[in-house]
Protein backbone atom coordinates (compact mmCIF):
# COMPACT_ATOMS: atom_id res chain seq x y z
CA UNK A 1 0.00 0.00 0.00
CA UNK A 2 1.29 2.96 -1.05
CA UNK A 3 2.16 6.03 2.03
CA UNK A 4 0.30 9.08 2.14
CA UNK A 5 1.58 12.36 1.90
CA UNK A 6 -0.11 13.19 5.48
CA UNK A 7 1.66 16.66 5.33
CA UNK A 8 0.64 18.20 2.41
CA UNK A 9 -3.04 19.41 1.55
CA UNK A 10 -6.40 17.69 1.78
CA UNK A 11 -7.51 14.36 1.32
CA UNK A 12 -4.93 12.24 -0.02
CA UNK A 13 -6.75 10.05 2.47
CA UNK A 14 -9.37 9.45 -0.33
CA UNK A 15 -7.10 7.18 -2.29
CA UNK A 16 -6.18 5.25 0.49
CA UNK A 17 -9.44 3.96 1.44
CA UNK A 18 -9.53 1.84 -1.22
CA UNK A 19 -11.29 -1.76 -1.12
CA UNK A 20 -8.58 -4.18 -1.45
CA UNK A 21 -10.83 -7.39 -3.48
CA UNK A 22 -10.41 -9.45 -6.04
CA UNK A 23 -14.47 -8.39 -7.03
CA UNK A 24 -12.51 -4.77 -8.16
CA UNK A 25 -13.52 -3.83 -11.70
CA UNK A 26 -9.10 -3.25 -11.91
CA UNK A 27 -7.63 -0.83 -13.43
CA UNK A 28 -8.56 -0.31 -17.66
CA UNK A 29 -11.96 -2.51 -17.42
CA UNK A 30 -15.28 -1.52 -19.02
CA UNK A 31 -17.64 -0.70 -15.93
CA UNK A 32 -21.60 -1.24 -16.66
CA UNK A 33 -22.99 2.14 -15.54
CA UNK A 34 -26.46 0.56 -16.02
CA UNK A 35 -25.64 -1.33 -12.64
CA UNK A 36 -25.20 -0.45 -9.46
CA UNK A 37 -21.70 -1.59 -7.88
CA UNK A 38 -21.32 -4.00 -5.62
CA UNK A 39 -19.05 -4.24 -2.44
CA UNK A 40 -15.98 -6.59 -2.43
CA UNK A 41 -18.53 -9.97 -0.98
CA UNK A 42 -20.72 -9.09 -4.12
CA UNK A 43 -23.07 -7.39 -2.36
CA UNK A 44 -25.33 -4.56 -3.85
CA UNK A 45 -24.54 -1.12 -3.07
CA UNK A 46 -27.33 0.98 -0.98
CA UNK A 47 -27.69 4.39 0.13
CA UNK A 48 -26.42 5.32 4.04
CA UNK A 49 -29.72 7.21 3.82
CA UNK A 50 -31.37 4.49 4.21
CA UNK A 51 -30.01 3.45 8.16
CA UNK A 52 -31.72 4.69 10.41
CA UNK A 53 -33.17 4.07 13.73
CA UNK A 54 -36.35 4.59 15.06
CA UNK A 55 -37.62 7.21 18.42
CA UNK A 56 -37.75 3.64 20.41
CA UNK A 57 -34.66 2.02 19.52
CA UNK A 58 -32.96 5.43 19.84
CA UNK A 59 -34.14 5.21 23.62
CA UNK A 60 -33.09 1.96 24.26
CA UNK A 61 -29.48 2.34 23.34
CA UNK A 62 -29.42 5.61 25.72
CA UNK A 63 -30.64 3.50 28.92
CA UNK A 64 -27.48 1.00 28.17
CA UNK A 65 -24.26 3.05 28.84
CA UNK A 66 -22.85 1.74 25.64
CA UNK A 67 -19.20 2.98 24.64
CA UNK A 68 -17.25 3.39 21.27
CA UNK A 69 -13.89 3.26 19.88
CA UNK A 70 -12.49 5.15 16.50
CA UNK A 71 -9.54 3.42 15.50
CA UNK A 72 -8.23 5.04 12.50
CA UNK A 73 -5.47 4.07 9.51
CA UNK A 74 -4.62 7.46 9.44
CA UNK A 75 -5.21 11.50 10.35
CA UNK A 76 -6.16 14.69 8.27
CA UNK A 77 -8.89 16.32 7.37
CA UNK A 78 -11.17 13.67 5.61
CA UNK A 79 -10.77 11.28 8.47
CA UNK A 80 -11.84 14.31 11.34
CA UNK A 81 -14.80 15.01 9.06
CA UNK A 82 -15.40 11.35 9.20
CA UNK A 83 -14.52 11.14 13.15
CA UNK A 84 -17.07 14.16 13.50
CA UNK A 85 -19.80 12.62 12.22
CA UNK A 86 -19.36 9.60 14.11
CA UNK A 87 -19.13 11.27 17.25
CA UNK A 88 -22.47 13.77 16.51
CA UNK A 89 -24.05 10.40 15.69
CA UNK A 90 -22.86 8.80 18.72
CA UNK A 91 -23.98 11.90 21.04
CA UNK A 92 -27.09 11.82 19.91
CA UNK A 93 -27.69 7.85 20.61
CA UNK A 94 -25.99 7.89 24.40
CA UNK A 95 -23.17 6.45 23.05
CA UNK A 96 -19.83 7.09 24.66
CA UNK A 97 -16.66 7.53 22.43
CA UNK A 98 -13.52 6.32 24.47
CA UNK A 99 -10.62 6.04 22.28
CA UNK A 100 -9.47 7.63 18.78
CA UNK A 101 -6.31 6.30 17.26
CA UNK A 102 -4.01 6.92 14.33
CA UNK A 103 -2.22 3.67 13.04
CA UNK A 104 -0.13 6.12 10.55
CA UNK A 105 -1.06 3.57 7.89
CA UNK A 106 1.02 0.87 9.68
CA UNK A 107 -0.50 -2.18 10.50
CA UNK A 108 1.84 -3.31 13.06
CA UNK A 109 0.73 -0.40 14.85
CA UNK A 110 -3.27 -0.51 13.86
CA UNK A 111 -2.69 -3.84 15.82
CA UNK A 112 -1.20 -2.24 19.13
CA UNK A 113 -3.98 0.44 18.40
CA UNK A 114 -6.69 -2.45 18.58
CA UNK A 115 -4.99 -4.34 21.82
CA UNK A 116 -5.01 -1.04 23.90
CA UNK A 117 -8.65 0.00 22.89
CA UNK A 118 -9.84 -3.37 23.91
CA UNK A 119 -9.02 -2.56 27.60
CA UNK A 120 -11.16 0.45 27.62
CA UNK A 121 -13.94 -2.06 26.96
CA UNK A 122 -16.03 -0.76 23.66
CA UNK A 123 -19.01 -1.59 22.68
CA UNK A 124 -18.36 -0.68 19.02
CA UNK A 125 -14.86 -0.26 16.79
CA UNK A 126 -15.64 1.88 13.93
CA UNK A 127 -11.80 1.74 11.77
CA UNK A 128 -10.21 1.46 7.96
CA UNK A 129 -8.48 -1.90 8.38
CA UNK A 130 -4.86 -0.77 6.92
CA UNK A 131 -4.20 -4.51 5.87
CA UNK A 132 -6.88 -6.53 4.99
CA UNK A 133 -5.15 -10.07 5.85
CA UNK A 134 -3.19 -9.25 8.61
CA UNK A 135 -6.30 -7.39 10.00
CA UNK A 136 -7.85 -10.64 10.68
CA UNK A 137 -5.81 -11.38 13.45
CA UNK A 138 -5.63 -7.85 14.17
CA UNK A 139 -9.38 -7.41 15.08
CA UNK A 140 -10.42 -11.19 16.34
CA UNK A 141 -10.04 -10.14 19.53
CA UNK A 142 -12.44 -7.50 19.88
CA UNK A 143 -15.19 -10.08 17.46
CA UNK A 144 -14.36 -12.33 20.45
CA UNK A 145 -15.21 -9.79 22.70
CA UNK A 146 -18.55 -9.60 20.91
CA UNK A 147 -17.71 -5.75 19.84
CA UNK A 148 -19.42 -4.67 16.79
CA UNK A 149 -17.27 -3.92 14.57
CA UNK A 150 -17.68 -1.28 11.27
CA UNK A 151 -15.75 -1.37 8.77
CA UNK A 152 -14.74 2.02 6.38
CA UNK A 153 -14.10 1.22 2.66
CA UNK A 154 -11.67 -1.56 3.21
CA UNK A 155 -12.52 -4.89 4.09
CA UNK A 156 -10.90 -7.78 6.34
CA UNK A 157 -10.00 -10.76 4.79
CA UNK A 158 -12.41 -13.85 5.60
CA UNK A 159 -15.08 -11.53 7.64
CA UNK A 160 -18.54 -11.54 6.48
CA UNK A 161 -21.31 -8.58 7.21
CA UNK A 162 -23.68 -9.52 10.02
CA UNK A 163 -20.93 -11.73 11.04
CA UNK A 164 -17.60 -10.39 11.87
CA UNK A 165 -18.60 -7.10 11.04
CA UNK A 166 -22.02 -5.46 10.44
CA UNK A 167 -21.65 -3.57 7.71
CA UNK A 168 -19.28 -1.34 5.21
CA UNK A 169 -19.70 1.68 4.23
CA UNK A 170 -17.65 4.30 1.49
CA UNK A 171 -18.31 6.37 -1.67
CA UNK A 172 -20.62 5.83 -4.47
CA UNK A 173 -17.92 4.86 -7.13
CA UNK A 174 -19.79 4.68 -10.34
CA UNK A 175 -21.37 7.82 -9.71
CA UNK A 176 -18.37 9.86 -8.83
CA UNK A 177 -16.83 8.39 -11.96
CA UNK A 178 -19.84 9.26 -14.10
CA UNK A 179 -20.13 12.87 -12.77
CA UNK A 180 -16.34 13.42 -13.08
CA UNK A 181 -17.44 12.64 -17.07
CA UNK A 182 -19.93 15.37 -16.79
CA UNK A 183 -18.02 17.88 -15.43
CA UNK A 184 -15.14 17.38 -18.26
CA UNK A 185 -17.97 17.50 -21.17
CA UNK A 186 -18.87 20.79 -19.03
CA UNK A 187 -15.64 21.82 -19.23
CA UNK A 188 -14.67 21.33 -22.90
CA UNK A 189 -17.95 22.34 -24.13
CA UNK A 190 -18.84 18.82 -24.77
CA UNK A 191 -15.95 18.40 -27.50
CA UNK A 192 -12.52 17.83 -27.36
CA UNK A 193 -9.28 15.22 -26.38
CA UNK A 194 -8.90 14.19 -23.26
CA UNK A 195 -5.98 12.62 -21.15
CA UNK A 196 -6.46 9.68 -18.80
CA UNK A 197 -4.25 9.14 -15.61
CA UNK A 198 -5.56 6.53 -13.64
CA UNK A 199 -4.47 4.27 -10.69
CA UNK A 200 -2.72 1.19 -11.92
CA UNK A 201 -2.85 -0.48 -8.88
CA UNK A 202 -5.70 -3.27 -7.35
CA UNK A 203 -7.94 -0.73 -5.85
CA UNK A 204 -11.43 -1.02 -5.25
CA UNK A 205 -12.87 2.64 -4.66
CA UNK A 206 -10.03 3.92 -7.45
CA UNK A 207 -10.32 1.52 -10.17
CA UNK A 208 -13.81 1.62 -10.06
CA UNK A 209 -14.33 5.55 -9.99
CA UNK A 210 -11.56 5.60 -12.65
CA UNK A 211 -13.24 2.94 -14.75
CA UNK A 212 -16.59 4.77 -14.37
CA UNK A 213 -15.40 7.91 -15.86
CA UNK A 214 -13.38 6.53 -18.48
CA UNK A 215 -17.17 4.63 -19.42
CA UNK A 216 -19.05 7.37 -19.68
CA UNK A 217 -17.24 9.30 -21.45
CA UNK A 218 -17.02 5.94 -23.80
CA UNK A 219 -21.14 5.75 -23.26
CA UNK A 220 -22.29 9.41 -23.34
CA UNK A 221 -20.07 11.67 -24.58
CA UNK A 222 -19.65 11.50 -27.91
CA UNK A 223 -17.97 14.60 -28.31
CA UNK A 224 -14.86 13.36 -26.54
CA UNK A 225 -12.27 11.52 -26.73
CA UNK A 226 -9.52 10.09 -25.05
CA UNK A 227 -6.30 10.21 -26.70
CA UNK A 228 -3.69 9.19 -24.22
CA UNK A 229 -3.88 6.38 -21.00
CA UNK A 230 -1.18 6.77 -18.42
CA UNK A 231 -0.76 4.71 -15.05
CA UNK A 232 0.23 5.40 -12.23
CA UNK A 233 1.37 4.03 -8.97
CA UNK A 234 2.74 6.80 -6.75
CA UNK A 235 1.36 10.06 -6.58
CA UNK A 236 5.04 12.03 -7.52
CA UNK A 237 4.96 10.00 -10.94
CA UNK A 238 1.99 12.11 -12.06
CA UNK A 239 3.96 15.55 -13.26
CA UNK A 240 6.12 13.39 -15.33
CA UNK A 241 3.61 11.56 -17.34
CA UNK A 242 1.34 14.75 -18.13
CA UNK A 243 4.75 16.32 -19.61
CA UNK A 244 5.20 13.56 -21.87
CA UNK A 245 1.85 12.82 -22.41
CA UNK A 246 1.19 16.97 -23.35
CA UNK A 247 4.13 16.75 -25.31
CA UNK A 248 2.95 13.75 -27.49
CA UNK A 249 -0.56 15.30 -27.21
CA UNK A 250 -0.82 18.93 -27.60
CA UNK A 251 -3.83 18.75 -28.64
CA UNK A 252 -5.14 17.37 -25.39
CA UNK A 253 -7.76 19.72 -24.04
CA UNK A 254 -8.84 17.85 -20.66
CA UNK A 255 -7.24 15.70 -18.48
CA UNK A 256 -8.69 13.38 -15.60
CA UNK A 257 -6.58 12.32 -12.60
CA UNK A 258 -7.41 9.89 -9.98
CA UNK A 259 -7.82 11.96 -7.08
CA UNK A 260 -6.69 15.13 -5.32
CA UNK A 261 -2.78 15.27 -4.32
CA UNK A 262 -2.07 13.05 -7.74
CA UNK A 263 -3.54 16.15 -9.27
CA UNK A 264 -0.75 18.54 -8.20
CA UNK A 265 1.61 16.85 -9.94
CA UNK A 266 -1.00 17.15 -13.48
CA UNK A 267 -1.12 20.96 -12.72
CA UNK A 268 2.31 21.40 -11.77
CA UNK A 269 3.20 20.12 -15.40
CA UNK A 270 0.67 21.80 -17.05
CA UNK A 271 1.86 25.24 -15.35
CA UNK A 272 5.59 24.46 -16.16
CA UNK A 273 5.03 24.28 -19.74
CA UNK A 274 2.82 27.22 -19.85
CA UNK A 275 -0.38 24.90 -21.14
CA UNK A 276 -2.93 26.26 -18.33
CA UNK A 277 -5.37 25.93 -21.11
CA UNK A 278 -5.80 22.47 -20.78
CA UNK A 279 -8.89 21.76 -17.79
CA UNK A 280 -8.40 19.25 -14.92
CA UNK A 281 -10.94 16.65 -13.66
CA UNK A 282 -10.52 14.58 -10.45
CA UNK A 283 -12.01 13.53 -7.04
CA UNK A 284 -11.50 14.69 -3.67
CA UNK A 285 -10.86 18.13 -2.03
CA UNK A 286 -7.55 20.08 -1.66
CA UNK A 287 -6.42 23.13 -0.68
CA UNK A 288 -3.91 23.68 -3.26
CA UNK A 289 -5.69 22.79 -6.25
CA UNK A 290 -9.20 24.12 -4.55
CA UNK A 291 -6.63 27.48 -4.83
CA UNK A 292 -6.01 27.09 -8.39
CA UNK A 293 -9.89 26.00 -9.15
CA UNK A 294 -10.64 29.93 -7.49
CA UNK A 295 -7.60 31.94 -9.49
CA UNK A 296 -8.87 30.07 -12.91
CA UNK A 297 -5.96 27.78 -12.96
CA UNK A 298 -6.25 24.36 -14.99
CA UNK A 299 -8.23 22.97 -11.93
CA UNK A 300 -11.80 23.04 -13.39
CA UNK A 301 -13.58 21.18 -10.83
CA UNK A 302 -13.46 17.84 -8.65
CA UNK A 303 -16.25 15.16 -7.48
CA UNK A 304 -15.92 15.42 -3.37
CA UNK A 305 -17.69 12.69 -1.54
CA UNK A 306 -19.15 13.08 2.31
CA UNK A 307 -16.86 12.22 4.88
CA UNK A 308 -19.01 13.67 7.65
CA UNK A 309 -22.12 11.36 6.40
CA UNK A 310 -19.97 8.52 6.17
CA UNK A 311 -19.12 8.57 10.04
CA UNK A 312 -22.27 9.00 10.60
CA UNK A 313 -23.70 6.05 8.71
CA UNK A 314 -20.80 3.75 10.60
CA UNK A 315 -21.98 5.08 14.04
CA UNK A 316 -25.42 3.90 13.25
CA UNK A 317 -24.08 0.61 11.77
CA UNK A 318 -22.56 -0.09 15.05
CA UNK A 319 -25.84 0.68 16.81
CA UNK A 320 -27.64 -1.55 14.50
CA UNK A 321 -25.47 -4.08 15.53
CA UNK A 322 -25.94 -3.25 19.44
CA UNK A 323 -30.07 -3.54 18.76
CA UNK A 324 -29.03 -7.08 16.97
CA UNK A 325 -30.90 -5.69 14.09
CA UNK A 326 -29.51 -6.94 10.28
CA UNK A 327 -27.02 -4.38 8.40
CA UNK A 328 -27.19 -3.51 4.84
CA UNK A 329 -23.48 -4.83 4.24
CA UNK A 330 -22.04 -2.13 1.40
CA UNK A 331 -23.10 1.02 1.92
CA UNK A 332 -22.34 4.24 -0.02
CA UNK A 333 -23.02 8.00 0.54
CA UNK A 334 -23.26 10.42 -1.63
CA UNK A 335 -21.36 13.33 -3.10
CA UNK A 336 -21.40 16.99 -5.27
CA UNK A 337 -19.60 18.89 -8.19
CA UNK A 338 -17.58 21.00 -7.01
CA UNK A 339 -16.13 24.13 -8.74
CA UNK A 340 -15.56 27.95 -7.88
CA UNK A 341 -18.91 28.84 -8.15
CA UNK A 342 -19.73 26.49 -5.44
CA UNK A 343 -16.77 25.70 -3.29
CA UNK A 344 -17.40 27.67 -0.35
CA UNK A 345 -20.90 25.27 -0.10
CA UNK A 346 -19.76 22.03 -1.36
CA UNK A 347 -16.43 22.50 1.48
CA UNK A 348 -18.62 22.90 3.93
CA UNK A 349 -21.39 20.12 2.74
CA UNK A 350 -18.42 17.54 2.43
CA UNK A 351 -15.96 18.16 5.50
CA UNK A 352 -18.87 20.09 7.80
CA UNK A 353 -16.72 22.79 8.22
CA UNK A 354 -16.14 26.27 6.12
CA UNK A 355 -13.75 26.88 3.48
CA UNK A 356 -10.67 27.59 5.08
CA UNK A 357 -9.35 31.25 5.08
CA UNK A 358 -6.98 31.17 2.73
CA UNK A 359 -9.36 30.11 -0.02
CA UNK A 360 -11.85 32.54 0.88
CA UNK A 361 -9.46 35.09 0.85
CA UNK A 362 -9.02 34.41 -2.38
CA UNK A 363 -12.49 33.81 -3.39
CA UNK A 364 -13.54 37.16 -2.54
Amino acid sequence: MPKPRTTRSLLATSLFIGLFSSASAGPLQDVDLTKAPVGPNGNPAVSASEITLSPDEIAQLKTQNYKAALVWHASGDWVNAVTAGAKSKFEELGIEVVATTDAQFDSARQASDVENVLALTPDIILTLVVDPVSGAATFQPAIDKGTKLVLLSNPISGYQANDQYTGIVTDDMYGMGSAAAEMMSDALGGKGSIGFIYHDADYFITNNRDNAFRSAIKEKHSGLEIVAEKGFTEEGQTFELTSAMVLQNPDISGIYVAWDVAAEGVIGALRAQGRQDIKVITHDLGQNNALDMIKGGSMYGTIADRPFEIGQAMASLGAYGLLGKESPAFSVVGFDKVVKENIAKTWEKSLHRPLPAKLEEALN
